[in-house]
């Protein structure tokens, strides 16, 4: 090994680590992919999740400054194909291999940027928040998944960007009190929090259900060595927002729910018998 090829695989570490230690359910899905396509899914969620904790986390920072010199820091990255920071040389690998659309990582970084001081929103801006935090996360997977490809690519994109907002609206109302009481945000339009009834929990309940059916047909279609895993992952956010489904408005804004290690593990046996039988 090169000592270059040794720098790659540090950084690469790095971001795998990131996605282990922040998210046992995402880094137990990614390992669930053909092997090719592991780490380069990690080295985006290590960027993602760098970015996120940038504007959720960093309270007693600048996060505005922050977040603009990781923004700078990363396309810097991107043009240069190199960064001492190594989650962004582990994105940037990813992201010149696979020539991942930089429209996308605009998208998300505006999304980041959102969080610094937008605090509610109507329709529109609701669902380009959506976009711009989980539908293009989606899509910057499915550059992986098809590797070039771009007929697959254009075909799958709609059922990808279906999957990302469900996987989204399903944290807003996992992370509601976080989100409302933590840090005053309101992503739900038309919601008053402080009276959250039934009613706008079934609104919320009936189009994430939307989106779970359309990004369903779409993980019957992806390529072999991608339908597995993202399977697994559909199925575990799929099980969470059930959860919450039985539950009172009230319930869900007192308390962060999940789904125990168990209830996962029984996911995956049952995701696997139902893969080995051919009927997912």
């Amino acid at each position: 090994m090169t000592n270059m090829h040794l720098f790659h695989a540090v950084s690469e570490a790095c971001s795998r680590n990131t996605t282990e230690q922040y998210s046992t359910s995402f880094s137990s899905a990614i390992k669930l992919l053909h092997k090719d396509l592991r780490q380069p899914v990690f080295n985006i969620y290590g960027f993602v999740r760098f970015a996120d904790e940038i504007v959720d986390t960093f309270h007693d920072h600048d996060k505005e400054q922050l977040l603009k010199e990781f923004k700078e820091a990363t396309y810097e990255a991107i043009d240069r194909g190199i960064s001492l920071n190594p989650i962004l040389h582990s994105f940037q690998l990813t992201v010149n291999k696979y020539n991942i659309d930089r429209s996308l990582i605009d998208a998300f970084l505006y999304s980041m940027e959102l969080d610094l001081g937008k605090k509610k929103y109507d329709r529109a801006g609701y669902e380009e928040y959506i976009y711009g935090s989980a539908e293009v996360v989606g899509l910057m997977c499915l550059y992986i998944f098809c590797d070039g490809d771009t007929k697959s690519y254009e075909y799958l994109k709609p059922f990808a960007r279906s999957l990302g907002a469900a996987f989204q609206k399903v944290n807003f109302l996992r992370d509601l009190k976080a989100d409302y009481q933590g840090l005053d945000r309101v992503y739900f339009p038309g919601c008053d929090f402080r009276n959250f009834t039934e009613q706008d929990k079934l609104q919320i309940e009936a189009d994430i259900q939307r989106d779970f059916d359309h990004a369903y047909e779409g993980i019957l279609q992806l390529p072999i060595k991608a339908r597995f895993g993202v399977y697994v992952a559909y199925k575990y956010y799929l099980s969470l927002f059930k959860k919450i489904k039985k539950l009172q408005p009230q319930r869900i804004m007192e308390e962060r729910i999940r789904i125990p290690d168990y209830s996962k593990a029984v996911i995956l046996a049952k995701a696997g018998i139902r893969s080995q039988l051919n009927i997912l």
